[in-house]
């Protein structure tokens, strides 16, 4: 899908900007940041600002200084999608009233009022159609609610609504978080086509090679100022550095960029030792040249005028020397300090993972005959053995988290049996698992109530919440700080999980902590169970089977033998139906949305 925009200058512009939160909280500081045409992938570590700048820019926050400036209209996609279940399908897309005054022109009516609201928009109805054919939603039609839709496609159904306004620019937080393959790309498609302003914050590394530029947003001590593409500044209240290219280009050119950077920071560091030892050389040398003088004016072997000359030359002379050695360490400590903070040093989640090894003989879980809620099934008998790491794979709504529920004992099966034969934690995809009211420290001590309150906060340090924080309350944090705590009161729970299930685990996550969590999984010796679409992340951790669930339990091989049954019944037709929806948005003189 293409958008044309109303004008080759169209841009965003964010200047001098300051924004808190409520509580005091400093996001921004005298921001300021250009975007324009293009797509750009902005990102950065969480709790930089990414979804607050987009809801800055979008007009849904308010900053506290500077000024917002957008050329044209302004289309935002939440990270978290709700629509109100009452609505119609048209409803949402905006275009509920233009037909209803076309039916009544159909019909017959021919009152002014009807023409009015129509404008030039005859064709709103086939816009509508293809749109919603192109994001993979023409089985909905635009007279169903949207109680009748999943998650995934709320948000499929939301951009629809983005994409007929035709903005000049577009923000989409998150977009694919809640999406399936099928999902997914469909909204790369539309991505690949968009020649408008486009911002999208996501940790999808397949969305963001898509991408023109990258836009790395970084706050406190550890951002820098690189201005290529775009505007950006050094403030103290976050900065942008740009990147052209997509996100690999990205990753390539910072991994020079660091290597250089340390290289300078060891450069740095020698000067630094060598300025110390002139220092004290120059030091001895001083204090040589004072007890000679001092054993002349004993010896009284010069005139004391001479004597006291030569004192009063030697002071003048250490004097020098003293400030000349300590202005050079004091420089070669500057250019240590700023080769430092050239090296980017992200905190990341640091999980020490409790000991949680499973015998590979042992049986770890037995599905038998099992009859999920909701008409998902799995035939005869699964058994889960030993360490093993499960991939579970499906379309949103196929049953999946329902699965993982009914293994965690939260929910009963219509019929037959889900036995852990170990101790098993669930993290759920909407991270339910914590009390709001309750502190960080508190729930993790909800889960380990014999583990002393010193304990509790060593551990919850490898994730980030250290101090203050870790006494922040739950209902105030961010969503990946969300996912960390409760992470962390899954895993320092009492007894140590040997069978962990993670729902989604990677949708709150920035960059740099999806990595983290990567390369603690891959020394978790329990076995694991993870419903996933980021396939990049799944085939991180060391899959060993892959399961999809399709209406049934199916077991494949790997990924690529998934991929090739998806393509021959449900997925090819679905792809080409995606290629043929775009080409007929983009080539379609009348539909420019």
């Amino acid at each position: 899908m293409s958008a044309s925009p109303k004008s080759p200058t169209t841009s965003i512009t964010c200047t001098s900007l300051a924004f808190n939160w409520p509580d005091g909280t400093s996001v921004f500081d005298g921001f300021q940041v250009a975007f324009g045409p293009g797509r750009t992938g902005l990102i950065g570590r969480n709790g930089s600002g990414k979804s607050t700048l987009l809801k800055l820019v979008a007009g849904e926050l308010t900053p506290a200084e500077g000024a917002v400036r957008t050329a044209g209209d302004v289309g935002y996609l939440p990270q978290n999608v709700t629509l109100d279940t009452t609505l119609r399908v048209d409803e949402v897309l905006g275009i509920a009233a233009t037909r209803a005054a076309l039916h009544a022109i159909e019909a017959g009516d021919a009152s002014e009022q009807h023409f009015t609201a129509v404008g030039d928009d005859w064709d709103v109805e086939e816009r509508a159609t293809a749109t919603l054919d192109q994001l993979g939603l023409g089985h909905i039609g635009l007279d169903r609610t949207t109680g009748e839709v999943s998650g995934g496609e709320s948000v499929l159904l939301r951009l629809a609504a983005l994409l007929l306004r035709r903005p000049d620019v577009l923000l989409l937080d998150e977009p694919t978080n809640n999406l399936d393959l099928h999902a997914r790309r469909r909204l790369y498609a539309a991505v690949d086509a968009w020649s408008g302003v486009l911002v999208v914050v996501s940790h999808d590394r397949e969305l963001l090679d898509r991408v023109d530029h990258i836009a790395d947003l970084r706050t406190g001590s550890a951002a820098r100022s690189a201005s290529v593409e775009g505007g950006g500044g050094r403030r103290a209240g976050g900065e942008v550095t740009w990147y052209g290219g997509n996100f690999s280009a990205y990753e390539e050119a910072l991994a020079v960029e660091q290597e250089a950077a340390e290289r300078m920071v060891r450069v740095a560091e020698s000067d630094l030792r060598k300025q110390k030892r002139e220092l004290v050389d120059a030091q001895v040398k001083l204090a040589r040249r004072k007890r000679y003088g001092q054993k002349m004016n004993d010896q009284k072997r010069e005139p004391k005028i001479v004597m006291g000359a030569r004192k009063r030359a030697a002071q003048v002379s250490a004097g020098k020397h003293r400030i000349m050695h300590e202005e050079k360490l004091s420089e070669a400590k500057e250019r240590l300090d700023d080769a430092v903070e050239a090296v980017r040093d992200d905190d990341e989640i640091r999980v020490d993972l409790p000991y949680t090894a499973v015998p590979p003989g042992r049986t770890v879980l037995t599905l038998m005959d099992l009859t999920l809620r909701y008409g998902a099934r799995v035939k005869g008998g699964f058994d889960l053995r030993g360490p093993e790491r499960i991939a579970l794979v499906g379309r949103n709504g196929a049953g999946k988290t329902t699965l993982l529920r009914t293994i965690g004992g939260e929910l009963e099966p219509l019929g037959g049996e889900a036995r852990a034969h170990v101790p098993l934690r669930f993290l759920p995809q909407r991270l339910d698992v914590l009390d709001d009211e309750l502190s960080v420290a508190e729930n993790v001590a909800r889960f380990a109530p014999d583990a002393t309150n010193n304990r509790v906060r060593a551990r919850l340090a490898r994730f980030l919440f250290k101090g203050a924080k870790a006494d922040q309350r739950a209902a105030t944090l961010s969503g990946g700080e969300r996912f960390r705590a409760a992470l962390a009161a899954l895993l320092l729970a009492e007894p140590a999980p040997q069978l962990l299930m993670l729902d989604e685990p990677t949708n709150n996550l920035d960059m740099a902590s999806v990595r983290q969590l990567s390369t603690a999984l891959e020394s978790y010796e329990g076995a694991l169970i993870v419903a996933s679409h980021d396939l990049p992340f799944l085939e991180s951790i060391g899959i060993t089977r892959w399961l999809l669930l399709d209406g049934e339990l199916k077991e494949f091989g790997d990924l690529a033998a998934i991929t090739e049954f998806i393509e021959s019944t449900k997925g090819a037709d679905a792809e080409e139906e995606v290629e043929e929806a775009a080409a007929e948005v983009v080539d379609s003189s009348r539909i420019t949305a």
